[in-house]
C-alpha cells in the first residue's frame, strides 16, 4: 500500500510540472505565430524582408511544438506507467535542458543584430516619414510613433536627429510622437522644452537589458524545474520496476 502511495504521488507531481511545460510550449508557438503574423510590430518596420523575424518566429513554434510533444509523450508515459516511454520522456528533457541552455546564449547575442537592425534602418525611416509619396510605409512610421510615445524618446541619438527630414513644413517641427501632444499628425509646432530630451537607443538598450534579464530568469527557473522532472522520473521509474519485480 506504501509504495502504491508513493507512485501516485509521482504521477501527481510528475503531472503538474509536464502541464506547465505544456502551457508554456503553447505560449511558445502561439507566440511565435502572432509575431510572424503581426506586421504591426516593432521588428516588421526595421526588417522589410522579414528575414530576422521569421527566423525567431521559426525558433519559438519549433521549441514550443517541441514542448507540447514531450509533454504528450511525457502524460502517457507517467498516467500508463509505460516504461520505455518515460526514458524516452528523461532523454528528451535532457536534450531540452541542453537547448535552453544555448538559447539563454541566444538571447544576450541577439541583442547585436536587433542593434544592427535598428541602426541600418532608423535613419531611412527618419528621412522619409510623413511623405505623401511613400503611403506604403505608413505602418512603419506609426510604429515609431509608438516606440517614441511608450519609451518617451525622440531620434536615435536625440531630436535632432529629425532634422535630417525634408517633409516637415519647417525645419524646427518634430513628430508629435516626440512630444506630449495628443494631435493626430505627423508633426508638431512644439517648443524644445516640451520635446523628450533623450534618444531611443539608450531606451531601447535599456529595454533590451531589462527583459533580457527577465527571460533569462525565467529560463534558469525552467532549467532548474527540468533537473527536478527528470530527478522525479528516475525515483518514479525504479519505483515502478521494482513494484513489477514484486508482483512477478
Amino acid at each position: 500500500m506504501l509504495r502504491k502511495n508513493k507512485i501516485l504521488i509521482f504521477k501527481y507531481f510528475l503531472n503538474l510540472i509536464n502541464g506547465a511545460f505544456l502551457v508554456l510550449g503553447l505560449l511558445f508557438v502561439g507566440f511565435g505565430a502572432w509575431l510572424l503574423l503581426d506586421i504591426n510590430n516593432f521588428l516588421t518596420a526595421l526588417d522589410e524582408n522579414n528575414h530576422f523575424i521569421i527566423y525567431i518566429s521559426q525558433i519559438l513554434i519549433g521549441m514550443g511544438s517541441a514542448i507540447v510533444l514531450l509533454c504528450l509523450l511525457g502524460y502517457l508515459g507517467i498516467s500508463k506507467e509505460i516504461l520505455w516511454l518515460l526514458i524516452l520522456y528523461a532523454v528528451l528533457l535532457v536534450f531540452a535542458f541542453a537547448v535552453q541552455a544555448v538559447v539563454s546564449a541566444l538571447i544576450f547575442t541577439m541583442k547585436e543584430e536587433v542593434y544592427q537592425l535598428w541602426h541600418d534602418k532608423i535613419n531611412l525611416i527618419i528621412s522619409e516619414y510623413g511623405s505623401k509619396d511613400k503611403p506604403e510605409d505608413i505602418s512603419k512610421w506609426m510604429i515609431i510613433n509608438a516606440l517614441q510615445k511608450t519609451l518617451k524618446c525622440c531620434g536615435q541619438q536625440n531630436y535632432t536627429d529629425w532634422i535630417k527630414n525634408k517633409n516637415k513644413e519647417n525645419s524646427e517641427q518634430v513628430p508629435c510622437s516626440c512630444t506630449n501632444s495628443t494631435l493626430g499628425k505627423w508633426f508638431c509646432d512644439e517648443p524644445l522644452n516640451a520635446t523628450y530630451p533623450e534618444g531611443c537607443d539608450s531606451k531601447i538598450s535599456t529595454w533590451y537589458d531589462v527583459n533580457a534579464l527577465t527571460l533569462s530568469g525565467i529560463n534558469l527557473g525552467l532549467l532548474a524545474s527540468e533537473i527536478l522532472q527528470v530527478s522525479l522520473i528516475i525515483s518514479y521509474f525504479r519505483h515502478i520496476k521494482n513494484r513489477i519485480y514484486a508482483e512477478m
